[in-house]
């Protein structure tokens, strides 16, 4: 029986190693962040003027602390950032799927920091008659804790890395769900909560040098929600994590930036982008547990690994830049910037993604209003 399981095993490490997704993530994965640390170099050595940005506290009104949302806060960077933006004196708002988990990181947090002020929400970021219960609750949260009902920071930190695929529950792929569509969701949701704000606040969307490997990007309903991916022969899962939580993140948040600069009552939100390069997480579960251990062993000579403590820096950089500070792609932590892809940066694909995901937006939202009625 345990040669059966040991003989298994090795063929669904073999088999994984055979896939072209696993070659992938490991040569085009690990060349993208060798260019993006290439690029900091070359910024420091050749620039005149590196674009560094110093960390700024937002202001506070009396004695009201700032509020900051962190999603994918039970592990990994979303725990990390989340106490030490407790540190800075924040009411820091985790938002995680497991109760349980999320109970043992507010528990991690206050025993390390006893002034920390934290709460903790379940929600799945894959639903959106769950974000917009998060939404209401939160609201409900702020009142009768007789706070100003508003936010000051949103950081869209939750993200996956599904090796196979399966559906939301609304029929879209669940990593494309995870990764981008419920960012894009709850964004729009605390949209009204980060513009009551007294003080200028601020979205930071969690992305990554992967972004790097996506050419001839195709932006319609079909990719945005997954189901074209779904269709595949086989499940490509890689190149469905550098599209969903990098390339729409990305593209989303110059496109935000720009939509919020339009809109009068919305200027004083900005919208960073964060990349904290290659750490130590979770995310990598659904792959063999030999192959990523081989993998962060391999990363830790090269010296790109990185643990949660060290890797939130280019998030609390984006967190925590000059309020004027908008649009900016944030890596390799001490303030530093970089020029995200060019594909990233195609105006007329941030246009039709913002355009479908708007679409998706309210059909999803008549979608619930239907349903509770």
């Amino acid at each position: 029986m345990k040669t059966r399981m040991v003989m298994n095993e090795l063929k669904g490490i073999l088999h994984f190693i055979c896939s072209v997704q696993f070659w992938r993530m490991a040569v085009l994965w690990t060349l993208s962040v060798l260019t993006s640390y290439w690029q900091l170099f070359v910024q420091r050595l050749f620039s005149q003027k590196a674009c560094c940005f110093t960390r700024q506290l937002p202001p506070t009104t009396g004695r009201t602390r700032p509020v900051c949302v962190i999603t994918g806060a039970t592990s990994g960077l979303g725990a990390a950032a989340a106490y030490a933006l407790s540190k800075e004196g924040f009411s820091v708002v985790l938002a995680g799927r497991s109760s349980q988990l999320l109970s043992k990181t507010m528990i991690g947090i206050m025993s390390r920091n006893k002034d920390a002020h934290v709460k903790a929400f379940q929600v799945d970021l894959s639903s959106f008659q769950s974000i917009l219960k998060f939404r209401d609750s939160l609201q409900q949260w702020l009142l009768d804790s007789n706070m100003h009902v508003s936010i000051q920071l949103l950081i869209n930190n939750a993200g996956i890395l599904a090796t196979s695929p399966r559906l939301s529950s609304e029929g879209y792929d669940q990593m494309m769900s995870t990764n981008y569509v419920g960012a894009f969701f709850l964004s729009k949701l605390l949209l009204p909560l980060l513009r009551n704000s007294p003080v200028p606040s601020r979205i930071v969307n969690v992305t990554s040098f992967t972004h790097r490997n996506v050419f001839g990007a195709q932006i319609d309903n079909e990719t945005v929600t997954g189901k074209y991916f779904l269709r595949c022969k086989d499940y490509p899962f890689a190149h469905v994590y550098e599209f969903s939580k990098l390339v729409c993140l990305l593209l989303f948040s110059y496109e935000l930036r720009r939509q919020l600069g339009l809109m009068d009552n919305f200027r004083h939100v900005s919208v960073n982008a964060a990349d904290p390069g290659v750490v130590k997480t979770n995310i990598m579960r659904e792959v063999p547990s030999s192959i990523s251990h081989v993998a962060f062993i391999v990363l830790k000579l090269f010296g790109l690994l990185q643990l949660p403590e060290n890797g939130i820096d280019s998030i609390l950089d984006a967190a925590l830049a000059p309020p004027e500070t908008s649009g900016v792609y944030f890596f390799g932590g001490k303030g530093r910037t970089l020029n995200s892809s060019a594909q990233s940066n195609n105006s007329r694909l941030a246009e039709e993604l913002w355009t479908i995901s708007c679409h998706l937006y309210e059909e999803n939202k008549l979608a619930c209003k239907d349903f509770s009625n």
